[in-house]
């Protein structure tokens, strides 16, 4: 199987993906501690702390969507079978991580300080959002 650098790049997307889906994982059981360290909502941190269900359920969801994406980028690179709306969802993707990535900006341009976490997270997400935005052109392409 020869692999296009679309396909590539939606792998790594995907790994990362995953990588991230684990992590917020990785929170439940380490506590609110991670929670705090993770930069979860106050609301989630504060939950977590009273020990009620809204911060495992909560990370529970938002990782769901993050293996979503690795499923969504594995199948567009072939590595899965296709999966419905898979044209639909590399685009979906590819806006929301990319403005995702772009919440780092005000960082930059604020007084409020520099927060190393947030700049680390925001690239990340920024190049997964590039990877799906190059796979959906890929899967465009595919089609024509």
């Amino acid at each position: 199987m020869i692999l296009t650098i679309q396909s590539k790049l939606l792998i790594s997307a995907g790994f990362l993906a995953s990588a991230s889906a684990i992590w917020h994982l990785l929170c439940i059981f380490g506590g609110p501690s991670w929670f705090e360290f993770a930069r979860a909502p106050q609301q989630v941190i504060e939950r977590a702390q009273q020990g009620t269900m809204l911060a495992p359920i909560s990370t529970v969801f938002v990782a769901s969507l993050m293996f979503a994406c690795t499923i969504f980028a594995f199948s567009a690179a072939g590595l899965v079978r296709k999966v419905p709306q898979l044209k639909s969802a590399l685009i979906t993707i590819a806006v929301l991580c990319t403005l995702r990535g772009l919440i780092a900006i005000p960082t930059f341009v604020t007084s409020s300080g520099f927060d190393t976490w947030q700049i680390v997270a925001s690239t990340v997400w920024f190049y997964v959002g590039i990877c799906f935005i190059a796979g959906s052109i890929e899967q465009y392409r595919l089609v024509k």
